[in-house]
C-alpha cells in the first residue's frame, strides 16, 4: 500500500519523488502478456467451448488459424456469437458454419443486407475479388484462399480472406512482395477485365 501512495505522488508530484526510488529494480517491473499464439488460442478455444454442444464439423484448430492476433476474451466473444447464432436459427448445437459466420462479424462487422448496390458495382466489386483470388493462387508461398465474399460487411463491399497454415513471426521478402501483388491484383482484374482507369 505504501509503495502504490508513492506512486501515486509521483505521479502528482514528480519534483518531490526521492531519486532512489528511480534506481533500476524499484518501480521499472513490467509483465508483458502477449496475444496468444496458435496452440495458445487453441487451448482457449477448449476451455471456452466446455460447455458449448458443438457439432461434429467444428473443427477448432481451423478456427484458431483463422483468428491470429485475437485475445482470449477475442475468443470467448467469437464463441458466444457462433452460439447465438445457432441459437437463432433452432439449431441444438454449434455447427462450424456459425463460427465462420461469427468470424466474419467480428472480423468485418454485420452484413449489409439493406445496401443498395447496382448490378454494375456488383459486377466491379466480383472482378475485384476475383483478382485478388487469382494472384493468391498463382503466386508461389502465399496463403491458401479460405474465402471469397462479394456480400458487403463493415466498409468493405467485398473480401478475399486468406488463412495462414502456420503462425509466422517473420516474414520473407518474397512473402510480403506476393501479398503486395494480391493487394494490388484487384485493382489490376478492374482494370484489364471492365477498362476502369
Amino acid at each position: 500500500m505504501y509503495k502504490r501512495q508513492i506512486l501515486i505522488a509521483a505521479t502528482n508530484r514528480p519534483d518531490v519523488l526521492d531519486p532512489a526510488l528511480l534506481r533500476p529494480g524499484r518501480f521499472d517491473r513490467r509483465v508483458v502478456v502477449p496475444r496468444p499464439d496458435l496452440r495458445g488460442r487453441m487451448e482457449i478455444l477448449k476451455v471456452h467451448t466446455r460447455d458449448v454442444p458443438l457439432a461434429e464439423d467444428v473443427d477448432l484448430e481451423l478456427v484458431a488459424r483463422g483468428t491470429p492476433g485475437f485475445s482470449g476474451a477475442d475468443l470467448e466473444n467469437l464463441i458466444n456469437e457462433a452460439a447465438l447464432q445457432a441459437a437463432r436459427n433452432s439449431k441444438d448445437r454449434v455447427e462450424m458454419v456459425d463460427f465462420e459466420w461469427a468470424k466474419d462479424k467480428v472480423l468485418m462487422g454485420t452484413e449489409r443486407k439493406s445496401m443498395i448496390i447496382s448490378e454494375e458495382e456488383r459486377k466491379t466489386t466480383a472482378y475485384h475479388e476475383a483478382g485478388h483470388t487469382l494472384v493468391a493462387r498463382l503466386l508461389p508461398n502465399t496463403d491458401p484462399i479460405h474465402k471469397v465474399t462479394i456480400i458487403p460487411r463493415g466498409r468493405a463491399l467485398g473480401v478475399t480472406q486468406q488463412l495462414p497454415m502456420d503462425e509466422k513471426h517473420t516474414y520473407p521478402k518474397e512473402y510480403l512482395l506476393n501479398n503486395i501483388a494480391i493487394l494490388m491484383g484487384g485493382r489490376a482484374a478492374e482494370e484489364l477485365v471492365l477498362n476502369i482507369q
